[in-house]
């Protein structure tokens, strides 16, 4: 069952993990996964994320941190560059795993702005904990309303 909610001020939808299209639970599934493999020795905040490709394929990726804090690289900056690498740069949703009590873990501003770069604005984001019985499902617009959009010609 769904329910409308505002989290951070942004108009989501929170469904039952059980509920959801099993392309979906398996993309969850994936980001809970390579959540384990996070190197977070500073902020102990591990997070996961996996990509799915407009033919299907998913790539996943988790937070690596370093020392200096600048250079270290989001799990969703870490998914979409390896797809990216691999020669995809079109995606049809994309999930993010990470851990508040109270919460869910919605991207940040950085990793918004590089999502946007390669999908549409209606791109669902799913949003969850690694014990995943809610999944917090809005989009790349819902997260970033008004983002910049080069005027450039993509290949």
């Amino acid at each position: 069952m769904a329910q409308q909610a505002e989290v951070n001020g942004v108009s989501s939808n929170i469904k039952d993990f059980d509920s959801l299209a099993p392309s979906i639970q398996e993309l969850v599934d994936v980001a809970i996964a390579v959540r384990e493999n996070a190197y977070c020795p500073y902020s102990n905040f591990p997070v996961g994320a996996a990509i799915r490709t407009t033919d299907g394929k998913i790539y996943a990726g988790c937070n690596v941190e370093n020392g200096a804090y600048g250079p270290t690289v989001c799990a969703e900056r870490t998914a979409i560059s390896k797809a990216v690498s691999e020669g995809y740069t079109s995606f049809t949703e994309i999930a993010v795993v990470a851990f508040q009590e109270h919460d869910f873990t919605s991207p940040c501003g950085m990793c918004r702005q590089f999502m946007s770069e390669f999908v549409s604005d209606d791109m669902p984001v799913y949003m969850a904990r690694p014990s995943c019985t809610e999944v917090l499902c809005s989009s790349v617009c819902g997260l970033l309303p008004h983002r910049y959009i080069p005027t450039h010609d993509k290949k």
